[in-house]
């Protein structure tokens, strides 16, 4: 079957098309374009469909849009990611189903990526696995028995907002926050502390000079000093690390399942984060559990958001 599929971002938007034969699933044509802030989102997405119209070589079956959330999947509305000023309460499903006249889905981006994995990465094979994102932030998705579990209104897996320690580096608006201390723009804002703190005593790190700012320090930038020995640098790391295992715990002794992939930067620098998470997760997590539980790197890599769309393209058939 021949599909199509959109991934909304708020730096960039692309459009995929891809065919699922005999279990096999193949990447065909893409094409990416700048997000355009100036347009309104009604626009932005008719640009969306002239692009996608213009690598298409026959009709889709299923359109699939993988967007930051919030947004509602069951209703087929964005609504007004931070990523994405101006697009509250926009009906996309709506109007590309009526250009298309095929089943069309959107699903939060991190419960796209979770399908992904699971039907063609490192969750393959699994009923019970939870997709944490990583990246610029922390978010869940959740493969139960079998079938994604997207909650009431889609907002299920959201374990970024989850408070971990009274105070912290900022994550999804709370200090603190599972996302604050699991996240690229976490990790910056625990580096930029502890350095300004080494540099007081004397011990400036390898990735701070005198008077930066937080957008000059940068989870990449603190991993590569920590893969060269700054000692502040592995700090960093191993102090997200360990929230990682005290977030995984939580995830584990309530959810019990059998994989738990991660992606982004724990797939890159998964070295910097493991041990000190697998002290954590001895200490904090129900034992038999944690035992039945593999933590592994998403397998997907770089194509993993035009997987997402298009594994958000053969959910759009099974609704």
């Amino acid at each position: 079957m021949y599909l199509l599929g959109f991934d909304i971002g708020g730096t960039k938007c692309a459009v995929m098309t891809a065919t699922w034969e005999n279990e096999q699933l193949t990447l065909l044509r893409k094409d990416v374009t700048p997000t355009d802030h100036s347009l309104s989102p009604t626009d932005m997405i008719d640009r969306l469909i002239d692009m996608a119209d213009a690598i298409l070589t026959e009709k889709p079956v299923a359109v699939g849009i993988s967007c930051g959330g919030p947004l509602n999947d069951q209703t087929g509305v964005i609504l007004g990611p931070p990523n994405l000023p101006g697009w509250q309460h926009v009906e996309i499903v709506k109007q590309l189903q009526a250009h298309y006249g095929v089943p069309t889905h959107l699903q939060n981006d991190a419960n796209a990526c979770a399908v992904a994995e699971w039907k063609f990465g490192a969750g393959r094979g699994c009923r019970n696995m939870v997709f944490l994102t990583f990246g610029t932030g922390l978010g869940a998705g959740l493969i139960l028995n079998g079938r994604l579990y997207s909650g009431e209104n889609g907002n299920a897996g959201e374990v970024g907002h989850v408070r971990l320690a009274p105070n912290g580096p900022v994550g999804f608006g709370k200090s603190g926050s599972f996302e604050g201390f699991c996240s690229g723009g976490g990790i910056a804002q625990l580096g930029l502390a502890m350095a300004r703190e080494r540099a007081a005593e004397g011990k400036t790190p390898a990735y701070y000079r005198e008077g930066m700012s937080a957008e000059q320090v940068t989870a990449k930038s603190i991993a590569e000093a920590a893969l060269a020995g700054d000692e502040t640098a592995l700090e960093v790391y191993r102090t997200s690390g360990h929230y990682l295992g005290r977030g995984l715990s939580i995830l584990i002794d309530i959810l019990n399942p059998e994989r738990i992939v991660i992606g982004s930067i724990f797939a890159r620098n998964g070295a910097l984060l493991w041990e000190s998470a697998k002290e954590e997760l001895a200490r904090e997590a129900l034992a038999p559990s944690l035992a039945c539980c593999e933590v592994v790197p998403a397998a997907l890599g770089e194509q993993i958001g035009d997987v997402a769309a298009i594994a958000t393209a053969l959910l759009a058939l099974e609704n």
